[in-house]
């Protein structure tokens, strides 16, 4: 037997030799290295975000106009933070897209004038956080500024930890101290750096973080950002920062505070230009562009393009959702607008005067009315399982594919859901992109879209009903894995590859928030839930769930605490059968694992596969969770390791590196470290 001298010689300075600890990057890997520590996807010509929004042609010209006067090229601005700020809906990402490419393009001079771009978005891991902010920056900047690139270099190679180090840390370190290695910062021509979407920065974590009230980070969050760029321009750096987000309360105080404001100029974009020429510009050209389409060039004429236009109130979301709702293959364009602005004519004028986005709230129930009454409860089901079930599916899997999965599910005939909401192609994407990482489908095209079904007052009858929807599902994904064997074939498209993939993340929507007083009036309920969870051959549907490549996101050990935690909390009414259930959770998982790592050794040729399915990381996760709690492992899942490592010591090495590659670096030293020196130390 190996002795743990061979593993852990210096664990209290333990290094695993893979991308993400090791402690050596050579300058040929360096920007490659802070490159994949990037959110790739953040920057405005990335695939991601292909097509970037832009400004319709001769749209928000004077902002435009007036973010290049501020920024100024050669001399740079008087101020070195704009701040641009607008209502959601009225175009700043389109805004922030159309001046990147504007600077990208720009020619006569002998630098590029874009120094780096980020763009927030609330559902990507990648970019509700600011965990890759600096590191993006730093990057292009590399690209962008060639004096500044061999510094940043060896910034990285000096200590590649670095990435793992706080963002202020990394700001000093990646940018700060890189330009002042250059020397004369000033003769170097001021880059613009533009910040788009900050109310969209909402969780202050990691991207492994998983689902929670957000509300309760994104001021703290928000205003952290605010601070690294008010400390990157306090060094008086050839950098300009263009910031583009909602006026949040929070936001708009803290950039009116006495350190901001003899630094920051202010755009109100709402103000700025003409929004009612802009949205006509728009209209006209869409409209005439339809026409041509359907052969009927007069249409639609003066009077309803007219009243077409008075209905936006210069509102470009409203203007291009009527857009995408009256081009349908499958109707007429010239009924569907006349029913659009008649509706509108007949509107309850209370109603549609009560909120801020009153026009666009009135014109999604009028788009949800057109569609046939005797279709609409099927399609407020269709739709509430969508909301639910967004976060679940990988961004790449699409609308079509998704709602077959969950027609599946829900037992309702192949093809139910698309039709039921084909009438919504105005407010749904068919079609999402499929980027570097796994991100969620988010078939909405607009935020404002589930917010507005999930206010009963704001939707009335198209009102869906959250956790009504998690309790449907809920049953049905239990339902599925109850009939889950070691026969069982799993197809990436099927409902049972889903349901498997998320019975867990729904059992926590539906168990773990139920309070003391809801939880007697669904006592039933819950017995017959735990009761049903212990009929479950758990252990095979985690092999299963294990051994595939994942579904949707991955979540780590926050999500396993909670989800192993929400049978903790239901009182001493029902202690007995919750330690039951918790018994079988953690036996079932350790029985996988101690399957998984026994087929790991026995097959080499499997190697590869089992390596890249999510085995590993919940085995880590796992691990570190029970140490935490004082609660070790049981003895046959440390023999599973003990016999990998015996018989196929390559194996435990590759194991090993991936355990490590997906535990946080806290967690490390206190809670895995001395599990694995028990693991390879000599058996008594």
């Amino acid at each position: 037997m190996m002795s743990s001298v061979s593993y852990f010689k210096n664990a209290k300075n333990f290094v695993a030799n893979n991308p993400t600890f090791n402690t050596y990057v050579s300058g040929t890997d360096a920007l490659q290295f802070l490159h994949e520590h990037s959110a790739t996807g953040a920057m405005h010509d990335s695939e991601e975000r292909f097509p970037p929004p832009m400004c319709h042609p001769g749209t928000r010209e004077a902002v435009v106009i007036r973010i290049t006067d501020w920024y100024g090229y050669q001399q740079g601005p008087g101020k070195p933070i704009l701040w641009v700020h607008a209502p959601a809906g009225y175009g700043k990402t389109a805004v922030a897209g159309t001046v990147s490419k504007m600077l990208e393009e720009t020619v006569g001079l002998d630098f590029s004038p874009l120094g780096a771009t980020f763009f927030f978005w609330r559902t990507s891991p990648e970019r509700n956080s600011p965990a890759r902010f600096i590191t993006t920056i730093a990057y292009q900047l590399a690209m962008s500024i060639p004096e500044l690139t061999p510094h940043i270099e060896s910034a990285v190679k000096r200590n590649p930890m670095i990435l793992r180090k706080a963002l202020e840390v990394q700001l000093i370190k990646l940018i700060v101290e890189p330009f002042k290695a250059v020397g004369e910062l000033e003769d170097i021509p001021k880059r613009l750096v533009i910040i788009d979407g900050l109310d969209e920065c909402i969780n202050s974590e990691q991207e492994s973080r998983v689902e929670k009230k957000y509300a309760e980070d994104q001021e703290k969050v928000q205003i952290r950002v605010l601070e690294l760029i008010h400390t990157l321009q306090s060094h008086r750096l050839p950098l300009s920062f263009l910031i583009l987000s909602r006026p949040e309360a929070w936001i708009k105080q803290h950039i009116e505070s006495k350190s901001f404001n003899s630094v920051v100029e202010t755009v109100d974009l709402y103000e700025v230009g003409d929004r009612m020429g802009d949205v006509e510009k728009y209209v006209r050209a869409e409209l005439s562009r339809i026409a041509a389409n359907i052969g009927d060039e007069g249409w639609p004429g003066k009077v309803i393009a007219d009243r077409f236009i008075s209905n936006t109130n210069g509102h470009m979301l409203y203007a291009s959702t009527v857009i995408r709702h009256i081009e349908d293959p499958y109707d007429d364009p010239r009924e569907r607008l006349n029913n659009i602005l008649d509706s509108s004519s007949k509107s309850n004028r209370d109603l549609t005067h009560s909120t801020p986005f009153s026009s666009l709230y009135e014109l999604y129930r009028q788009i949800m009315r057109s569609c046939p009454a005797s279709n609409r409860s099927l399609m407020v089901e269709v739709l509430e399982d969508l909301i639910v079930t967004r976060f679940e599916f990988p961004r790449g899997f699409g609308l079509q594919r998704a709602l077959a999965a969950l027609d599946s599910l829900s037992g309702r005939a192949p093809g139910s859901g698309i039709r039921a909401v084909r009438g919504l192609h105005a407010v749904l994407c068919p079609i999402t992109f499929t980027s570097r990482d796994q991100y969620f489908l988010d078939p909405f095209i607009h935020s404002t879209f589930p917010k507005f079904l999930m206010d009963r007052k704001l939707s009335l009858e198209f009102a869906i009903d959250v956790k009504k929807g998690f309790r449907r599902l809920f049953w049905k994904c239990l339902e599925c894995v109850s009939t889950v064997t070691m026969q069982t074939k799993l197809d990436e498209e099927s409902h049972l590859h889903f349901a498997l993939h998320s019975f867990r993340y729904i059992w926590i929507r539906v168990w773990r928030s139920t309070g003391k007083e809801v939880m007697r009036s669904c006592k039933a309920e819950y017995l017959k839930a735990i009761h049903k969870l212990l009929a479950i051959d758990l252990t095979t549907c985690f092999i299963k769930l294990f051994s595939y490549p994942r579904f949707g996101r991955y979540r780590g050990l926050p999500f396993l605490s909670m989800f192993i935690g929400s049978f903790d909390h239901f009182g001493a009414e029902f202690a007995s059968l919750v330690q039951q259930a918790l018994v079988h959770v953690r036996s079932s998982m350790e029985g996988a694992f101690i399957y998984l790592v026994d087929r790991f050794r026995q097959d080499s040729i499997l190697n590869l596969e089992i390596s890249s399915t999510p085995c590993f990381r919940e085995l880590g996760d796992y691990v570190v969770w029970s140490v935490r709690l004082n609660r070790w492992p049981s003895k046959d899942l440390a023999r599973a390791l003990k016999n990998l490592l015996r018989e196929h010591k390559e194996g435990f090495e590759v194991l090993l590196l991936a355990l490590l590659d997906h535990i946080e670096s806290s967690d490390i030293h206190t809670h895995f470290i001395p599990f694995l020196q028990d693991v390879v130390k000599d058996e008594d």
